[in-house]
């Protein structure tokens, strides 16, 4: 599933295409949406939000399309109005004299009155958004330290959506890792120092991958990796995807175990178990 920084780079594609243009073409794939498209014509998108792993389609006249890629939805971004040739069931198509934005496979999509959208179910139980470029790593900090958070796992609280909404494996493992943390630990057992170590590499790592395009190695290594040849699967990530194979800064092979049934990675050496494991 695409996290925090896929969703907001393919924001940003989109909005470069649609913002301020005047729509020309509307399409929605599901049934029980098709009678909304009509009325998308000739309005303008004011904004694309993201909010976690949900997008927020602006317009002009008050209303906003909410989209969640959920597993397998992709956004397409192509000049003129010829569609790319996929198997893909197209779900959302919105177009402008001259680009096409479209939603393909994705099947969480509703049209809401843009003033409503606080009511959304699934909107109304996010936390910040990691990819907020006003949030600071104090506010991560105080967050983990809120009562609702501070005793449960970092293994479990880093796929909550109510904790930090755009989170997700991959970032889960690679900023525990940055952070030098087990994924047992919880943060009420944290030192003032690992705390803010621990919020530092949240915004660090997320906003790593969003400009790197899912990249979250410091760019130093990733260029090493580069230059020896690494396919980009393998020079991707310290840790997640990569059990028993040797980690980048001790060399210990790393470790892969099941939380929240999804898989987690860890170094053993860099990041010791509450018992010292």
């Amino acid at each position: 599933m695409p996290e925090g920084p896929e969703i907001r780079r393919a924001a940003d594609n989109i909005a470069a295409v649609l913002v301020g243009r005047e729509i020309t073409g509307a399409r929605f794939g599901l049934p029980r949406l098709r009678r909304h498209a009509r009325s998308f014509l000739g309005r303008r998108v004011i904004d694309i939000e993201t909010r976690g792993k949900a997008m927020l389609t602006h317009f002009d006249h008050g209303q906003s399309i909410y989209s969640h890629n959920q597993l397998y939805g992709v956004w397409h971004v192509v000049e003129g109005h010829t569609l790319p040739e996929t198997s893909r069931s197209l779900r959302l198509l919105l177009q402008t004299q001259t680009h096409s934005a479209i939603l393909y496979s994705a099947s969480d999509i509703s049209v809401w009155q843009t003033a409503e959208l606080a009511d959304h179910p699934f909107l109304a139980r996010l936390g910040p958004d990691i990819m907020d470029p006003g949030l600071t790593w104090r506010d991560v900090s105080r967050r983990i330290q809120e009562q609702p958070f501070r005793e449960r796992e970092l293994a479990a609280l880093y796929l909550d959506q109510a904790f930090l909404a755009g989170n997700g494996n991959y970032l889960r493992s690679e900023i525990l890792f940055d952070a030098g943390l087990h994924p047992r630990k919880r943060p009420s057992a944290l030192s003032r120092g690992e705390l803010g170590r621990l919020a530092r590499s949240t915004l660090a790592i997320s906003r790593r991958s969003y400009e790197t395009g899912g990249i979250t190695l410091a760019p130093r290594l990733a260029n090493q990796l580069v230059k020896q040849g690494l396919k980009r699967e393998r020079r991707r990530f310290y840790v997640f995807g990569r059990s028993d194979r040797p980690c980048y800064r001790c060399g210990t092979p790393i470790s892969r175990s099941e939380a929240n049934s999804r898989r987690l990675y860890h170094c053993p050496h860099c990041q010791p178990g509450p018992s010292g494991e």
